[in-house]
């Protein structure tokens, strides 16, 4: 019996994600373990490997079909003795498919088209269809555009306006061919404005004055949840204090200095060198544990204390932001803390992280001192209690004794989550972390 391969759920959240691209065509053999697929979320691209052995006779989904559900059917896999006559497409489970198109296509309706199944309504269109015929089909009343998966992705790529096209294909969807006409006849061609967010009142804009750059599933997820935790579900407030860094960058100067340079110890990976953001990050671990109430996640039912001080550290990758893990960050001395950053901050940037390293955590540490920024206050990441937002360290004026001297000073700014991290708290936490980072020593005991 032919066997479905079902879109996966790389991550607990996870409800749909882009089929990005197959590794394998119709007719391939393949084992368990082969990597057949690349699947993209809001976050990363992962390789997905069949479980079951078999002849691939017939991909559903087309590379780069965007929003396909979780256990959709991908494709289907054939013992030996079977044939793509066997595969029975409406009978194959495995939940919703992407959403693409309103039912499955017959089997001629396009030579060669591959389509999705099972699929969900095209999104309405803000346009009525005109028919480029007059005996052309009129449009569904809910004003949808029928189209193959194929179709849409040939429009897209050459700017054709789905709703001045009449398509041929059974009930007038729009098929490969009705493109292809199209492209021909030179018909059809989308207006600039088309793709203007629907948001914003375009006479404000001339259509030449702006490039309208579509949003990817990273940016919709970040400002999906950005939007839900500042405007819907968190109370926000900032504490801020300032530190004296001057020790610590001794500290770290000395310690820099012991890095193997050249030899065998270098050529093992021994050389390290650790940065400012470094301490930061275990100053904030040993302060969480030394102020357990800040190391909180709420819920609807009970506040969850945490065991580890499980540190997100926020990366910039081109199209958003992703917080990678330093897991159990107290347990960690610097260099260890160093070497993981690093690792996960380059792989973050190819996108490469798993899901189980940057899913999770319990509190946030955003560093834009690199950019000059003073002092900022950041969106708390939920289901984190509290984020800490780190400023430059610069050379500023202090008073110690009556007197005025130099000193270079970092401003931190907490924002906290008042469901969980009350300001009392929040000080008591901001108190211990500008111990640790002011006497780095302090971190040792």
């Amino acid at each position: 019996m032919p066997t479905p391969i079902l879109m996966p759920a790389l991550s607990p959240t996870m409800e749909e994600g882009t089929l990005a691209k197959w590794n394998v065509k119709e007719g391939d053999t393949v084992s368990s373990g082969d990597v057949i697929a690349e699947i993209e979320t809001d976050k990363a691209t992962m390789e997905v490997e069949s479980i079951d052995e078999g002849v691939v006779g017939k991909i559903l989904i087309d590379a780069g079909t965007e929003n396909v559900k979780v256990n959709a059917p991908i494709a289907v896999l054939l013992e030996d003795g079977e044939s793509a006559d066997d595969i029975d497409v409406g009978a194959l489970g495995g939940g919703a498919a992407p959403a693409s198109s309103k039912t499955p296509a017959p089997k001629d309706e396009d030579q060669g088209e591959k389509t999705n199944i099972a699929a969900e309504a095209q999104p309405q269109s803000t346009q009525q269809p005109k028919a480029a015929a007059k005996d052309a089909p009129q449009a569904p009343p809910n004003g949808r555009i029928l189209a193959s998966p194929l179709a849409k992705r040939l429009a897209e790529q050459n700017e054709l306006n789905l709703s001045a096209l009449s398509g041929s294909g059974p009930k007038g969807r729009i098929v490969k061919r009705d493109i292809e006409s199209a492209l021909k006849a030179g018909a059809g061609k989308a207006a600039p404005a088309a793709i203007a967010p629907a948001s914003v009142d375009a006479r404000l804009y001339p259509p030449e004055s702006y490039e309208a750059v579509k949003l990817d599933g990273m940016r919709k997820v970040i400002a999906k949840r950005l939007t839900q935790s500042f405007n819907q579900e968190v109370p926000h407030f900032p504490l801020n204090v300032d530190c004296e860094l001057d020790t610590l960058l001794a500290a770290r100067a000395r310690i820099n200095a012991t890095s193997p340079k050249e030899g065998p110890d270098s050529e093992k990976g021994g050389a390290f060198k650790l940065s400012v953001n470094d301490f930061i990050i275990k100053a904030s671990a040993m302060a969480l544990k030394a102020v357990p109430a800040a190391n909180a996640t709420y819920t609807d039912e009970a506040i969850l204390l945490h065991k580890h001080a499980d540190i997100g550290i926020a990366v910039a990758i081109d199209g958003g932001l992703i917080t990678p893990i330093v897991w159990k960050a107290e347990e960690k001395g610097l260099k260890q803390i160093s070497a993981e950053i690093k690792d996960m901050a380059g792989r973050a940037k190819s996108r490469k992280l798993k899901p189980e390293e940057y899913q999770g955590g319990t509190f946030s540490v955003s560093n834009l001192g690199m950019f000059g920024i003073k002092s900022f206050a950041s969106i708390v990441n939920q289901p984190h209690g509290a984020i800490m937002s780190v400023g430059v360290g610069e050379e500023r004026v202090v008073v110690k004794n009556g007197k005025m001297e130099i000193a270079t000073v970092m401003t931190v700014t907490l924002t906290c989550d008042h469901r969980v991290v009350d300001g009392a708290v929040g000080a008591q936490f901001l108190a211990a972390f500008k111990l640790f980072i002011e006497e780095p020593a302090a971190m040792l005991l």
